[in-house]
C-alpha cells in the first residue's frame, strides 16, 4: 500500500549535488563523504531556481538535510541562492543515506573481489540483503517512514541517492524490484501530494 501524505501538504526532495565519490562510482554511505564537485555545485544552484519557480513562498518551507556533509552543503548552496540564510536549516539522522558497511568507499568491482557470494545476494535482493555492518532498503524504509509522520508544514528537504530512490517507491507503492530499479539524479526536485509524486528539472520546470 502507497504512503501518503495528509491533505493540503506538500513535500520537497533532492538528492545531494554530485560528489567526488560519484564521478570515480565508489560506493558513498556514512563514512566516506567526498565534497562536492564543481558540477555538484552547479547542480544545486538549478534546484534553487526549480524551487523558486514551484514554490509560491519558499521562505515558508520547513527546511531538513541528511547530517552528512554532502547534503549540507547542497542544502546551504540551495538556500544562498533563494535569499535565505544559507545555515539556518535542520538535520535529521533519518534522511542520511543507506549505510554500506563494509562496501563503503570501494568501487563495484573492489565489492565484488571483497566477497563475491554476497555481492551477488545484495544485488539480487537490496530490499532484503544487508551489507555486512550495513542496511538494507527495508531498514532505510522503515526510517523513512517514521520520517514522514513529522511532516507537519510543506518542507523541502535534501538527502541522498537510495534515500530518495525508496521515498518515491513507497510513494508510488512500488515493488521492491521495482523501487531497485529506479534511477537517482541530482539536481531535480521531487514533489509530493497526498501519493502523487512528480519530478521537476531545469527543462520542465
Amino acid at each position: 500500500m502507497a504512503l501518503k501524505l495528509s491533505p493540503g501538504l506538500s513535500l520537497y526532495f533532492s538528492r545531494h549535488g554530485e560528489t567526488e565519490a560519484n564521478v570515480e562510482k565508489r560506493y558513498q554511505g556514512l563514512t566516506l563523504d567526498t565534497p562536492l564537485t564543481k558540477k555538484g555545485h552547479k547542480q544545486a544552484k538549478a534546484i534553487a531556481k526549480i524551487l523558486h519557480r514551484h514554490v509560491d513562498d519558499v521562505a515558508a518551507l520547513r527546511y531538513v538535510a541528511s547530517p552528512l556533509q554532502r547534503a549540507r552543503t547542497t542544502m546551504e548552496i540551495i538556500r544562498s541562492h533563494l535569499d535565505l540564510k544559507p545555515d539556518a536549516f535542520s538535520t535529521d539522522q533519518r534522511l542520511r543515506e543507506i549505510n554500506l558497511g563494509d562496501w563503503d568507499g570501494l568501487t563495484h568491482n573492489q565489492a565484488k573481489a571483497l566477497d563475491p557470494a554476497e555481492y551477488k545476494r545484495r544485488e539480487a535482493d537490496k530490499w532484503n540483503v544487508r551489507i555486512r555492518g550495513g542496511e538494507s532498503y527495508a531498514d532505510v524504509a522503515k526510517r523513512a517512514e517514521r520520517w514522514l509522520t513529522t511532516i507537519k508544514r510543506d518542507t523541502f528537504a535534501v538527502t541522498h541517492g537510495d534515500f530518495t530512490r525508496i521515498l518515491r517507491g513507497l510513494f508510488e507503492g512500488l515493488n521492491a524490484d521495482q523501487i531497485s530499479a529506479l534511477d537517482e539524479p541530482q539536481g531535480v526536485v521531487f514533489r509530493v501530494r497526498g501519493n502523487k509524486v512528480r519530478k521537476f528539472t531545469s527543462a520542465n520546470s
